[in-house]
């Protein structure tokens, strides 16, 4: 968690950019992620250096080359503590005229962060406007992971409240949310195929961090854990190039994260090869017909991305695999022969797990469509009894526009100090979702269908045509009404006209009375 002093520090940093004439968001975190990736080849420079001088031993792991360049120019002078202190020109024209283009000759480099800079640019139009940018991110505190991580997040939560471009960024306590129903293990191999800012990689990676850190941090399990079990896909690459440093900001250090149109039909060579799917995929994307993947369409003959990118998941998986994805209402109940099929492979030939239906202000402000979160597992056998349903009515957050936080931030998210039954739940019921989906198959068989969370059997939902509609099987409460017999009710109105007679007679001779 960053204190307010970085936050001020990040938001001048944003504003120099803005001040500047470089308005568009996406443009903004490009060349911030450009300069942050210039910054940490120092970083990665120094700590070559000291361990060389500490063991006496020839310098490895070092970015720039030692000496000068074929025209005498020092390599240390592309180094950001170099550039920093250099004259506002003199450092434009370093960064401009030699920076990028050694970045983008880093392919030698095997890093997934080296290829997605090979076509790298500075767009900041003049020196004093660089300088600017340098002086202030400089000021930026990115000591450690955990720092450097929440900087990286609270910039591109940035991304989302420009207005701009927000589509590709899922609200981080419905990420964490998912990861923690998910539960990511040692060994896992965890694909985002819709990847965009790496946010579910990200969280995934700080969940084994916090909870097998000790499986991670030696042996093959570190190797793994660094270099195996994260991939993400996208086909944007500014998104691949801000996730990436996503990725590395928060200490994984060679994801792989690739440019990759997931639904063509040239990528089917990795089908079974993952344990974990975690996604937001794209709901209304363009769709190049001819050009998908045709082992998707045998599958669901459909045009809609969000019912290819389900098939998909169920390629990508291998036996046993779990995913939690988000997709649009339309998926629950949509009528067509697709939408009905899809459905039946989840319920009859797969393991749906659960339906948990989200409030349709999560993706505002730019953003009011109805979504939920399907949670299946591959099993190519069956193997669905009950499916567990659960109406979140409230994230912690306003509905509007403005998601204004509704509680503290230790009350937020699905881990936040919460009492289920008080007043707060009412206003964030992540928490008791999170503890009921862990008790889906024993206490919760029994709710009631007038509860917030609740199972229906397989063999209803089949009945029902495949709808996975909460609102299909959730029953109102109805208050009890009352019922008296008739002559009750006319003894009642008699009563009640002989009273309002007598009133009337009393009120006359009153009036009667004041006239006299």
């Amino acid at each position: 968690m960053i204190t307010g002093d970085i936050k001020s520090k990040v938001d001048a940093v944003w504003d120099a950019f803005w001040t500047g004439g470089i308005s568009n968001p996406l443009e903004v975190m490009e060349q911030i992620t450009y300069l942050l990736f210039i910054r940490r080849l120092d970083d990665e420079q120094t700590r070559a250096l000291n361990q060389a001088n500490l063991l006496g031993t020839p310098i490895t792991g070092n970015p720039f080359p030692l000496g000068d360049d074929e025209q005498g120019r020092p390599y240390d002078d592309l180094r950001w503590s170099r550039i920093k202190d250099m004259h506002a020109d003199a450092a434009f024209e370093v960064v401009d005229q030699r920076v990028f283009p050694f970045i983008k000759s880093m392919r030698g480099d095997d890093s997934t962060y080296a290829h997605f800079m090979k076509d790298a640019r500075l767009s900041i139009p003049n020196a004093g406007m660089l300088q600017r940018v340098i002086d202030r991110l400089d000021k930026v505190a990115m000591d450690n992971r955990d720092t450097s991580g929440d900087v990286y997040e609270y910039l591109l939560s940035k991304i989302a409240s420009a207005g701009q471009n927000g589509q590709f960024r899922t609200p981080r306590h419905i990420i964490q949310l998912m990861v923690e129903m998910m539960e990511p293990q040692p060994g896992d191999t965890i694909v985002d195929p819709a990847s965009g800012t790496c946010g579910f990689l990200v969280a995934a990676s700080e969940y084994m961090r916090e909870n097998h850190g000790g499986a991670i941090n030696s042996g093959a399990g570190k190797h793994q854990y660094h270099h195996e079990m994260f991939h993400g896909f996208d086909f944007d690459n500014t998104m691949l190039r801000i996730g990436s440093m996503n990725m590395l900001l928060h200490g994984v250090e060679q994801p792989d994260i690739r440019y990759r149109d997931s639904l063509a039909e040239s990528n089917t060579d990795d089908a079974e090869a993952y344990s974990l799917v975690l996604a937001n995929p794209p709901f209304a994307g363009s769709l190049d017909y001819e050009n998908t993947a045709k082992d998707l369409q045998q599958v669901v003959k459909t045009k809609k991305t969000e019912l290819l990118f389900l098939v998909l998941f169920l390629r990508l998986l291998k036996p046993g695999g779990r995913a939690a994805v988000i997709v649009p209402d339309g998926v629950m109940f949509g009528s067509s022969k697709a939408h009905k099929e899809l459905r039946r492979i989840l319920v009859e030939e797969q393991k749906l797990d659960a339906v948990v239906k989200l409030p349709s202000g999560v993706f505002k402000p730019y953003a009011g469509v109805s979504t939920a979160i399907l949670f299946f597992t591959k099993t190519d056998s069956g193997g669905t009894d009950n499916v567990w349903f659960y109406d979140l009515q409230a994230d912690g957050y306003s509905l509007d526009d403005k998601r204004t936080p509704l509680l503290g931030e230790d009350q937020l998210g699905p881990l936040g100090m919460v009492e289920r039954g008080s007043a707060d739940h009412d206003k964030n019921n992540l928490p008791d979702l999170l503890a009921r989906w862990g008790r889906r198959n024993e206490q919760e068989l029994a709710r009631a269908r007038t509860e917030q969370s609740f199972c229906v059997p397989r063999a209803e939902i089949a009945e029902q045509g495949y709808d996975l509609s909460l609102n299909r099987y959730k029953e109102i409460v109805h208050e009890e009404v009352e019922h008296r017999p008739p002559e009750v009710i006319l003894d009642e109105l008699d009563r009640l006209e002989t009273e309002i007679g007598e009133g009337m007679t009393v009120l006359r001779e009153m009036l009667a009375g004041g006239a006299e």
